[in-house]
Formats: C-alpha cells, structure tokens, sequence
C-alpha cells in the first residue's frame, strides 16, 4: 500500500531518522531506535546526509514520492529543485519531539521507477547537531544485501520495526506506477499506514539501505493498495500482507563533485523527465 495518511474532502484515506568531515562514519552495529526521525503530517520521514556531505552543509529530509505536499506524482513524473515550505517533527531516539525542522527545496520526487522524496532544510547538519543533539543518518553506497537484519522506525507512529530482507522484486506494481529492484521483507514485516517514508536502517552499519513505501493489503492484483510482483514472463502474483521498500543507495549515483543531484552523471540510476 502507499502507505501514507492523508485526509481527503473530509474523510480519512490510507495510503500510505554533524558528522565531521567528508568521509563516510565507520560502520558499526545499532540498537533500533527513532534516532533521526521526523514525523509529518502524514508519513514518516528521516534526516539524512550523503556519505561525501559536510557539516556545513544544508541537512536533507527522506520520505516517499507519493507523500509530497503536492500529491502523488504522476507516472513518468520528475520533480527537481521546487521551492517548498514542508515542515516535520524531528525526533529524538525515544520518540520525544526535539523540534520543527523546515525544508525550502524539494531536491528530488519520483513514483516512477522508485517513491522518494528529498528535500534540503533551511538549516545545515552543524546547527542540527548543535541544537537537538542529532545526527543525520548516512545514505549507504551500495546494493543491499538479501537476508540483512534490518529496522524501520516511524516517525509517525514513534515506533520501530525489526524485519529482514527477503529477496528483491525486479518489478512491483502498484495502481499506475511501476518500480525496479523493490526491497521485499520478510513475513511478518507487517509495516502499516502512516511508515510512508520511513527509513529502512541496517543494523550492521546503521546506515540507511532503503525507504519502506509499500505494501499488499487483501490480496487484489496491482491496484492502489495492492502491489504486485511480476516476474520474467509478465505474470503477476500478489501476496496479501507482504510489505515492500526501495532502494536509494541510487542517489549516490547521481551525485556531481558538489554534491548535487545530477541526472546526466555516468551510471545514475534515479529516474529521468520523460
């Protein structure tokens, strides 16, 4: 499902966590906690930093495509550098609210090939840290791997989950949208309305590997709700309660020597304008 809240004409729809210097944080294992998180009004979302950013850099906030201000992109749809105003909660490790945290660029927004949203704040990591006491949490580089040990925690809900990785959809499809090389969880990784935009962590390096964004909620076949996974011959099977993610180790793909998103960069993986 999108697993967003959001209220509509009036009635409820479901839908729907300063490092010094440019080098990448040492990997180290972590206890599952809220540490990062940001609550919006309808997802969830996660303060987060590049591997190459510095402290003097602008802070950045991680949620889906399908939770941005302005609705639920379109398919084929690329938002880049748009003046926003959104605005969350930020989190500390137990779930008490430090306080508002304030984007002016929305960076980048797709439901097409993945569901992200990042925007860049009105305030660097420094300040963040000097301030709450947080620490933005690091964009892994790489692929995840199947079978990691995992958590998502929710700014929404002010609570974690503890799954794994088990496999990667080549397709998943969902309403009008489709997305490539989708995170599955494993059973039992029931996440709910209102995660949208959650950070999926890995508890060996603590850093981010994905974003939790989807999953099937009675069994139909790819309507909105309802993903599906098609395989090799273009059959489709829908599995009522499997949760889903996608990957953004992609955004560290698209990255020019100033740390901008760049689409044109060789080997970027995130989705291009139509």
């Amino acid at each position: 499902m999108l697993r967003r809240i959001a209220s509509i004409l009036g009635a409820t729809v479901l839908g729907a966590a300063v490092i010094s210097g440019p080098a990448t944080p040492a990997a180290a294992a972590v206890t599952p906690s809220l540490t990062a998180t940001i609550a919006l009004n309808n997802c969830s979302a996660a303060l987060v930093r590049y591997p190459t950013s510095l402290d003097t850099d602008r802070a950045m906030m991680l949620t889906n495509g399908h939770c941005y201000e302005g609705g639920m992109p379109a398919n084929g749809v690329v938002l880049q550098n748009k003046t926003s105003t959104r605005s969350g909660t930020l989190l500390s490790s137990s779930g008490s609210a430090l306080g508002t945290v304030r984007a002016d660029m929305l960076l980048y927004a797709t439901m097409t090939g993945t569901d992200v949203s990042l925007y860049r704040l009105t305030t660097t990591f420094a300040s963040l840290k000097s301030t709450y006491g947080v620490t933005a949490l690091t964009i892994a580089t790489t692929h995840p791997a199947n079978g990691s040990s995992m958590f998502i925690p929710s700014g929404y809900w002010k609570r974690t989950w503890s799954c794994s990785i088990n496999g990667f959809v080549a397709t998943l499809k969902e309403d009008q949208w489709t997305w490539r090389d989708s995170i599955r969880y494993n059973t039992g990784c029931n996440t709910t309305h209102g995660t949208s935009g959650s950070p999926i962590v890995e508890v060996s390096t603590g850093q981010v590997i994905g974003i939790n964004n989807t999953g099937n909620d009675n069994g139909a076949l790819c309507t909105l709700n309802n993903p599906c996974e098609v395989d090799a011959n273009g059959t489709k099977h829908a599995y009522k309660g499997q949760s889903y993610g996608q990957e953004v180790y992609w955004f560290t793909t698209c990255l020019n020597a100033s740390n901008q998103i760049t689409l044109t960069v060789s080997g970027c993986l995130l989705t291009k304008p139509a």
